[in-house]
């Protein structure tokens, strides 16, 4: 199977899942992976030596360029974990907890961040870092703390990756920014409908729609 046959199940699959890890999570069918809907009958192994399954490097690439196709939508959301979206699931989560609706008081430096990425989006984790004075060792956990709830309500999303250390760092959008149209679709569902057409997508004892459930008791 080539490449693009490969990215074309894998939305395939967001588009029927709703909700999909891109890695499953110690080898457990729930919740749902991409690498249990491409591998299902594989075991995933995370060595990435030589020895190693080249696949599991594979999908990581695939990932990454998914994330920039605007078919599905990525984030850093259950559990902090890499997760896709299909746009009719992204956009009930949305209306679900509130966040389109300005109904989630965030702390300080998290409006702070997202303030940033509204004027500017996609910024890389050193950029969205240096606008805002995070640099440094002694900021990483100032950063992670600011960082997760826009994760968490999907005021952020993942768009591809930038080489711009050592490493490659993950391009961040404003949600509101990149994906306007879901954002704007989001504001006119009332939260009980959404959550209505997120127990009928997903199922009501998914652990995708638990956490969600999780973050809108948070608020």
């Amino acid at each position: 199977m080539s490449s693009q046959q490969k990215k074309k199940k894998m939305i395939q699959a967001i588009e029927s899942k709703g909700c999909l890890l891109v890695y499953p999570l110690e080898n457990r069918k729930e919740p749902a992976s991409l690498w249990s809907e491409l591998y299902p009958r594989t075991k995933m192994r995370w060595e990435w030596d030589q020895e190693g399954d080249n696949r599991v490097a594979e999908m990581w690439v695939l990932r990454e360029e998914l994330s920039r196709s605007r078919e599905v939508i990525y984030a850093k959301w259950f559990r902090g974990r890499a997760t896709f979206f299909s746009k009719e699931v992204f956009v009930n989560l949305l209306a679900y907890l509130g966040s389109s609706r300005g109904e989630v008081s965030l702390p300080r430096p998290s409006q702070e961040a997202l303030d940033s990425f509204l004027l500017d989006s996609p910024q890389s984790t050193k950029i969205i870092k240096e606008n805002l004075g995070w640099q440094g060792r002694i900021m990483e956990s100032h950063y992670n703390r600011a960082m997760k709830p826009l994760w968490n309500f999907l005021y952020i999303v993942g768009f591809g990756e930038v080489e711009d250390s050592s490493f490659p760092s993950l391009n961040m959008a404003a949600t509101q920014n990149l994906f306007e149209d879901l954002w704007l679709k989001s504001q006119d569902l009332d939260p009980k409908d959404a959550e209505e057409s997120l127990v009928r997508i997903l199922g009501e004892e998914n652990l995708f729609l638990k956490y969600a459930r999780r973050i809108k008791k948070s608020t």
